[in-house]
């Protein structure tokens, strides 16, 4: 592993959406922790993924670079074979009134 990215940090998610960028990938493989706390609302359920790209600008997801549904505070880890020159993190998130303070860190 060459270094640590940081994603974004502390930021509170609410609703689905993605990094506004990407992170330039260094190896064959991304390993990406994602660190909720805390987790509120009623039944909130947010799915983190990454997408790849050759060119920084169009990014595309692919069924298999998905985490599980993030629905309780903790530390969830995922790698991933490195698909493209850059990655960034997407999410979807569902509930009422879901809310989600994550800092996300990789590691390639």
């Amino acid at each position: 592993m060459a270094g640590v990215i940081t994603a974004f940090s502390g930021s509170v998610i609410t609703t689905t959406g993605s990094e506004t960028s990407g992170h330039s990938v260094i190896g064959s493989q991304v390993s990406v922790e994602l660190v909720a706390t805390p987790v509120t609302g009623t039944t909130p359920s947010a799915t983190f993924s990454v997408q790849w790209s050759d060119d920084g600008t169009n990014f595309a997801a692919l069924a298999a670079d998905t985490f599980p549904a993030i629905t309780t505070a903790g530390n969830y880890v995922q790698s991933f074979a490195v698909k493209g020159q850059y990655f960034k993190l997407a999410w979807t998130v569902t509930g009422t009134t879901p809310s989600f303070t994550v800092t996300a860190l990789a590691y390639s």
